[in-house]
C-alpha cells in the first residue's frame, strides 16, 4: 500500500485545495500591502516625504533608507511569530501578521507630507514601515507552511510554489494601483491620486480576514501539539538544533531577495533616470510578474522532479548572466525590448528561485521549529538583500551615473547563493532532502508502494 509522511495529504485530496487557494489569496492580499510601498518609495515618496533637493536621486535615496529600515523590522516579526506559529497556532500567526499589516498600510495613505508637517513626515512614514516589516517577517513561512504541511513529499515542490505566487499577485495588484492612480493628471496624482492605492487596502484586509479565520490549522502542527514536541522557546531550540541550515537558507535568499528587488524597485528608479515613461516600467512589471506566477509554479513542480538544487543553482546563475543585459535593455528605451529584459528577469530568473524556495526551506527544518527556522533564514537575509539592495543601487548610480555598478553588484548577490548551495548539499534530513540525489531516491521509492 502507498505511504506517507505524517501528517501529508494526497496531491489528489481536496483538502489541499483549500488550503493552496487560502494561502495564494492571503499572501495576494498581504504582500500587496507591503508591495506599495516599494512601488510608492521609486515614485513618490521621496519627493512627497523627504526635504527636497535639487537632485531627485536623493530624495528617492531618503525613501529607500526607509524602505531598509522596514525590512530591518523582519527578523522581530519572524522571531515573534515564529514563537506564536510554532507554539500556539500557524492559522493565529497568520490572522496577526495580516492584522498589523492592513492596520498600517491604511495609515500610510493617511499620512501628512513633508510640506505639511515636516520633519514628523519621514518620521511617521518610517514607524509604519517598521509595522509592514514586523508584519511581512511572520507573513512568508505561516503563508507556506499552511500549504506544505498538508502537501505530500512527491509534489510539496508544485503545491507550496503557490504561496509564492501569492507574492508575485500581490506585487502586480500593487503596481497595478499605481499605474492606474498615476493616469491622473501629475499635480492631481501628487496632491492625493497616490493615496488612493493604500486607501483600497482596507477593503482588502476585509476579505484576508474572512478567509483567514475560516482556514483550518495544518495537520503537521496537530502532529506537533499531540506528541508534545513543541520547544518552550523555538527560535533558540532552531539556532541550536539548525545552525548551519539557517546559514544556508540565508545565503538562498541573497540573490533571490536582493535581485527580486534590484529587477523591481530599483529598475523603476533607473528606467526614469534614463528617459523611460514611468507608465512603461510600470505595465513591464506587471506583465512580467503575470507571466512569473506561471513559471513559478511550472519552477516549483520542476524542483519535485530533478531537485531543489538544480532548479535553484540555474535561477542564481541566470540572474549573473543577466546583470549586464537587464539594463542594456532598459537603457533601449523600447517598449518590447523593456518587457523582454522584465520577463527574463522576473519571469525565468527569479522564478526559479523563489518556485524552489518554499519545499527549500520546509525540508530544513524539523516540525516543532520549522516556523521560527524557516522564518530565521529567511528574515535575517532579507535585511542585507533586499532591504540593502535598492538603497545600495540608488548610491551607485549617483555616484558613477552608470549601471556597470549595479550589475556587478548583482553577480556578487548570485555568487553568494551560488556558494550556499553548494553547502546546502545532504541537508534536508527532516523531510524530502532537496539535494538533487535524494530527491530522485525519494521519488523511486514513491513509485515502489
Amino acid at each position: 500500500m502507498s505511504q506517507q509522511a505524517p501528517g501529508a495529504t494526497s496531491a489528489k485530496s481536496p483538502g489541499i485545495r483549500r488550503y493552496v487557494i487560502a494561502s495564494l489569496v492571503g499572501n495576494s492580499l498581504e504582500w500587496y500591502d507591503f508591495f506599495l510601498y516599494a512601488t510608492a518609495a521609486a515614485i513618490v515618496f521621496g519627493k512627497l516625504f523627504f526635504p527636497a533637493d535639487t537632485n531627485p536621486l536623493v530624495g528617492t535615496l531618503g525613501a529607500f533608507v526607509g524602505f531598509a529600515v522596514g525590512f530591518a523590522a523582519r527578523p522581530l516579526g519572524g522571531i515573534l511569530f515564529g514563537h506564536i506559529g510554532d507554539r500556539v497556532s500557524r492559522k493565529s500567526a497568520l490572522v496577526m501578521t495580516l492584522s498589523i499589516m492592513g492596520i498600517a498600510t491604511f495609515l500610510m495613505g493617511l499620512l501628512p507630507t513633508y510640506q505639511q508637517v515636516g520633519i514628523w513626515a519621514p518620521i511617521l512614514l518610517v514607524i509604519l514601515r517598521i509595522l509592514q516589516g514586523i508584519a511581512a517577517g511572520g507573513e512568508w513561512g505561516g503563508g507556506v507552511l499552511i500549504i506544505s504541511e498538508n502537501s505530500s513529499d512527491q509534489r510539496r515542490g508544485l503545491f507550496s510554489a503557490f504561496s509564492q505566487g501569492g507574492v508575485t499577485l500581490g506585487f502586480v495588484l500593487a503596481s497595478a494601483a499605481f499605474y492606474l492612480a498615476q493616469l491622473l493628471p501629475e499635480d492631481q496624482f501628487m496632491a492625493w491620486g497616490w493615496r488612493l492605492p493604500f486607501l483600497l487596502s482596507v477593503l482588502l484586509f476585509g476579505v484576508g480576514m474572512y478567509i483567514r479565520f475560516r482556514l483550518p490549522e495544518t495537520k503537521e502542527f496537530e502532529q506537533v501539539k499531540k506528541t508534545g514536541e513543541r520547544a518552550s522557546v523555538p527560535v533558540l531550540a532552531a539556532l541550536r538544533t539548525h545552525p548551519k541550515e539557517i546559514l544556508v537558507a540565508m545565503g538562498l535568499r541573497v540573490a533571490e531577495n536582493g535581485g527580486s528587488y534590484l529587477l523591481l524597485s530599483f529598475s523603476l528608479v533607473y528606467g526614469v533616470h534614463v528617459g523611460v515613461e514611468r507608465g512603461t516600467l510600470l505595465l513591464g512589471v506587471m506583465l512580467s510578474m503575470l507571466f512569473a506566477f506561471c513559471t513559478i509554479v511550472f519552477f516549483g513542480h520542476l524542483s519535485d522532479k530533478i531537485g531543489r538544487r538544480k532548479v535553484y543553482a540555474f535561477g542564481a546563475s541566470a540572474l549573473a548572466l543577466m546583470a549586464f543585459p537587464f539594463f542594456w535593455l532598459i537603457d533601449s528605451n523600447s517598449s518590447a525590448l523593456i518587457i523582454v529584459a522584465y520577463f527574463i528577469g522576473n519571469g525565468i530568473c527569479h522564478a526559479a528561485m523563489i518556485g524552489a524556495q518554499p519545499a527549500f526551506f520546509h525540508e530544513l527544518f524539523s516540525p516543532e521549529v520549522r516556523y521560527s527556522g524557516m522564518a530565521l533564514g529567511h528574515e535575517l537575509a532579507a535585511v542585507f538583500a533586499g532591504g540593502l539592495a535598492p538603497f545600495i543601487a540608488t548610491a551607485l548610480l549617483l555616484t558613477y551615473d552608470s549601471s556597470t555598478p549595479v550589475s556587478l553588484y548583482a553577480i556578487g548577490l548570485a555568487a553568494v547563493t551560488l556558494t550556499a548551495l553548494a553547502f546546502s548539499k545532504n541537508m534536508g534530513r527532516h523531510g524530502t532532502s532537496p539535494t538533487d540525489e535524494q530527491t530522485g531516491v525519494s521519488a523511486l521509492k514513491a513509485g515502489q508502494h
